[in-house]
């Protein structure tokens, strides 16, 4: 097939720079006229990024450094604009999820974070099996949001998946029964706990504003001492810890229960979790502790996601999603301001992906 040569431009696109001297690359770009349809079309080169002004190996260095660092640093220390840091950035990991490309997931971690004020959420779906996310989006964390993913991972991924790790949130739940009713559901640990050291904390209060005078001055100011694990606290936090429950019987109480309620997803038999339980709970009575009865009472609601850990199929690491979502809040403050949710999308994805 004959092509008619049409013109050539004369570009430059900056490299990896050589020490502290920036390097640019000359080259020409063709222009060719299509015998087709008579369209002049320009010369593909695999060397160059999105952005012709950069090649794709620098595209990548600026990827790279992104990934530690904020844009407005890397704009800084490559004397490049913010916005087109961001765009290079972009396209590196645009990449690095082509490469990855869509698993067919056997355990999910279903979470929602807060992207702004107002209640605006957005859901991550996690490969508990590979470690890491694999989707992000709707529009809340709704059963329809919920639903939009299963639809991303199509019917045949979809029926593949065996164990789905999520919070007690209804609507999460119903979608899984609806779209993946093979899938065990199994409640998250630290999203379980974390109910009960709220319940704790209601104790504390309710102790305060029960006691008065040198009596309440050990409890002031103690909150995170006594929400704390002990092992996270300091010499001086656990004396004050030590000091604070010899003064307080009943939040001696709650704390010991407290502790001892982590013990139940080291059963591996449902009969031994369940009586281990109904001993917990038995020992909630004469205590007058009112918020433990209530958590007692949706854990015997929400129980067949609680034993289903007990199965050995269904032993995976519960602490990776509260390590995402950790690793998620630390973008979110790196990109303080940032409106592009693309962007943080992109960032989410990413974070457990190996650098290219």
């Amino acid at each position: 097939m004959h092509t008619t040569w049409y013109d050539r431009t004369t570009r430059r696109a900056r490299d990896l720079s050589s020490a502290d001297t920036r390097i640019y690359l000359k080259f020409e770009v063709r222009r060719i006229c299509c015998p087709c349809n008579g369209k002049v079309r320009r010369e593909h080169l695999d060397f160059l990024a999105d952005n012709p002004l950069y090649t794709k190996r620098f595209a990548w260095f600026v990827g790279r450094r992104c990934r530690s660092s904020t844009i407005k640093d890397v704009a800084k220390e490559l004397n490049l604009h913010w916005g087109a840091v961001k765009e290079l950035d972009k396209e590196y990991m645009r990449i690095q999820l082509e490469r990855a490309g869509t698993p067919g997931p056997k355990a999910i971690g279903i979470d929602e974070i807060s992207i702004r004020k107002g209640h605006t959420y957005r859901i991550v779906v996690s490969d508990l099996i590979r470690g890491r996310p694999i989707w992000f989006g709707g529009k809340d964390r709704s059963e329809a949001s919920m639903k939009e993913f299963y639809d991303w991972l199509g019917p045949k991924k979809t029926k593949g998946i065996r164990l789905a790790v999520m919070d007690m949130w209804k609507p999460f739940r119903t979608a899984t029964n609806a779209h993946a009713p093979q899938a065990a559901i199994l409640f998250d640990k630290f999203h379980v706990m974390r109910h009960l050291n709220d319940a704790l904390d209601k104790v504390r209060k309710a102790e305060y504003a029960r006691l008065s005078g040198k009596e309440r001055r050990y409890i002031k100011g103690q909150k995170y001492v006594l929400l704390s694990h002990k092992e996270n606290l300091t010499v001086d936090g656990r004396k004050s810890l030590k000091t604070l429950l010899a003064a307080n019987k009943r939040l001696n109480t709650a704390y010991l229960l407290k502790e001892s309620f982590g013990q139940l997803w080291n059963y591996k038999s449902e009969a031994w979790a369940r009586r281990f339980f109904e001993n917990w709970k038995a020992s909630l009575k004469w205590q007058r502790l009112k918020p433990y009865e209530k958590f007692a009472e949706m854990i015997e609601r929400h129980w067949d996601g609680i034993a289903a850990y007990c199965n050995p199929e269904n032993k995976v690491s519960l602490g990776f999603v509260e390590g995402l979502n950790n690793k998620i809040r630390v973008l979110q403050r790196r990109a303080y301001g940032l409106r592009d949710e693309e962007y943080l999308r992109l960032k989410v994805l990413t974070s457990m992906l190996p650098a290219i």
